[in-house]
């Protein structure tokens, strides 16, 4: 039978979350699935973490790498050895709902749709405690990811190859995960949105992505190198991404109470 569902999780120094991700993986309703884990230059107790699991289930495949490159190599490492129809993305310190792939699967195929995203809760490393619920529009469209990069949660993304083909990452630091999306989006109407909380984000420790203004230079790279818009361009796009996050962004965000 082939793979239908590859999920692309890249991990360094994940000691302590990564067990929590593939529990999160090894309990999904969908069970037609491969998970393939790159370590990226690990040194913590990742690496044995890992084995151990892919000792105990096949579908879990560990691929080493020699030399930290960042998620974005890491991702598309795993990427190019994916054998599945759909592409989703979990990260080493966050995890799903275990009916996550069977909902957002059945959701695809219902309605035509090559790629989606959910909803998606913050818990707080420190506490333990679901603190919000990340929103999502019903689509979102290609002009609304430039000025909103956050409509889209990584952990939450699965795309249909047959529609796209095998969709690599800019091997950036940092945003190359909303790059891919943006360019992806450029080329269809509308991607489809979960009314539903199906994943988890963790905060609260040590994070690329984890203060969003620190990854300001990083829009303007997208901008400018990855998608080659005029350095004018580039400035008027990011004023309105800073004009967002300033003023909107915390629409889509709904505090749980204690």
């Amino acid at each position: 039978m082939s793979i239908e569902v590859s999920i692309i999780t890249p991990s360094f120094n994940s000691g302590k979350f990564i067990s929590k991700t593939i529990e999160s993986v090894l309990e999904q309703t969908f069970e037609n699935w491969e998970m393939i884990i790159v370590d990226d230059c690990s040194n913590d107790n990742s690496l044995k973490i890992i084995k151990e699991y892919c000792k105990k289930d096949a579908r879990i495949k560990l691929i080493v790498l020699d030399k930290n490159g960042g998620s974005g190599k890491a991702r598309n490492i795993a990427i190019k050895k994916s054998r599945g129809r759909y592409l989703a993305f979990l990260d080493s310190d966050d995890y799903w709902a275990s009916s996550k792939l069977e909902k957002q699967i059945v959701f695809m195929q219902k309605n035509n749709c090559p790629f989606t995203y959910s909803q998606y809760y913050e818990f707080n490393n420190n506490t333990g405690n679901i603190e919000t619920i990340v929103k999502c529009p019903s689509t979102v469209t290609y002009k609304m990811l430039l000025v909103n990069g956050g409509y889209i949660g990584c952990l939450t993304v699965i795309y249909d190859t047959t529609c796209f083909g095998k969709r690599y990452m800019p091997e950036i630091r940092k945003r190359q995960d909303w790059a891919l999306w943006v360019k992806m989006l450029k080329e269809i109407k509308f991607a489809k949105g979960i009314q539903e909380p199906l994943a988890y984000y963790r905060t609260g420790h040590t994070s690329l992505s984890k203060n969003k203004f620190k990854l300001v230079k990083y829009n303007f790279t997208v901008f400018y190198k990855v998608l080659g818009m005029s350095y004018i361009e580039c400035l008027y796009r990011m004023t309105l991404f800073l004009m967002y996050h300033l003023f909107f962004k915390s629409k889509l965000r709904i505090k749980l109470k204690a």
